[in-house]
């Protein structure tokens, strides 16, 4: 049975792989190490009739654009969640700015579509540099220009992981100390109400990514991996299963991650897949386009 492939909730592939995506799709294969167990090694198929569809993650799509053509040609259905929110940098130090995103977005979109576009707007945090009022802005700023690009905005809030913690008490300016409150969904609830309001009257459909909490102001849970939006891209109408891997709260079908930890160089400070930025740049560096695995 054809499986779904996420490229990929651990790493940005798009912007930093895709030279080396588009070498194992012409391979027809690539290996993924368990993140838990690196010696633990699976070979994964990615002929096209052993590929229901792809699902990129991205902030930047731009690597990959100029081999959307081939991976066309060769019959493969992909979608993209494309996370853009625009950060300060004292908080988002390595992700494009909100204008290269934007453009980057809107000609992604041109391109495939506007339903395979799926904007992510998340994860969302509150703090002294980014209040609500901040937040409530730069949404504004981002649905005006995004109008008539996509049909779907995804939103999630930040998760107190203990790195997180770690890292966003030194990434803002002047030392400034992490309010625990910041890491409460019912924080939130004003600005989710915000937004799925502002979405749509543009149109657009709001849910939230492993979240319950904003369900009484009718956001919906997101399936972000979406066996509903797969079967209309490729006609085949599955029963497909939880991601019984992910959080109790997350919609997604399951699907199999062809990443690898540690290797993704936005350094965004909320990131659950980088142990060590400086780790991450030194696996970057080593990397082998011509290999099997992003694992090194």
């Amino acid at each position: 049975m054809p499986q779904i492939i996420s490229v990929s909730r651990r790493t940005d592939i798009p912007a930093f792989y895709s030279e080396w995506f588009m070498n194992r799709i012409r391979s027809g294969f690539c290996t993924v190490a368990n993140p838990y167990n690196l010696k633990q090694v699976s070979r994964v198929s990615l002929i096209p009739q052993d590929v229901l569809a792809f699902v990129f993650w991205t902030r930047d799509p731009e690597p990959l654009m100029p081999y959307l053509d081939e991976i066309d040609s060769k019959g493969y259905k992909y979608y993209f969640q494309y996370t853009l929110i625009g950060y300060p940098q004292q908080i988002d130090p390595g992700s494009p700015s909100v204008d290269h995103a934007i453009r980057a977005f809107q000609a992604l979109s041109q391109k495939i579509g506007v339903e395979r576009v799926i904007w992510r707007y998340d994860p969302v945090y509150f703090s002294e540099l980014t209040p609500c009022s901040w937040h409530q802005d730069q949404f504004d700023f981002i649905l005006d220009r995004l109008a008539g690009y996509t049909q779907k905005v995804i939103f999630s809030v930040i998760d107190p992981y203990r790195r997180t913690l770690e890292r966003l008490s030194h990434a803002a300016s002047q030392g400034e100390e992490v309010d625990m409150q910041s890491f409460e969904p019912s924080v939130y609830k004003d600005f989710a109400r915000y937004i799925h309001e502002k979405s749509q009257r543009q149109g657009l459909t709001v849910s939230s990514c492993a979240e319950q909490g904003f369900m009484d102001i009718g956001m919906s849970p997101a399936q972000c991996i979406d066996d509903a939006l797969i079967a209309r891209m490729t006609g085949f109408w599955l029963k497909l299963k939880k991601d019984s891997s992910q959080r109790k709260a997350c919609g997604c079908v399951s699907s199999k991650d062809i990443g690898a930890n540690d290797t993704c160089l936005f350094g965004c400070p909320y990131c659950y897949a980088t142990r060590s930025f400086d780790l991450a740049r030194k696996n970057h560096a080593r990397h082998d386009p011509l290999a099997t695995s992003l694992s090194v």
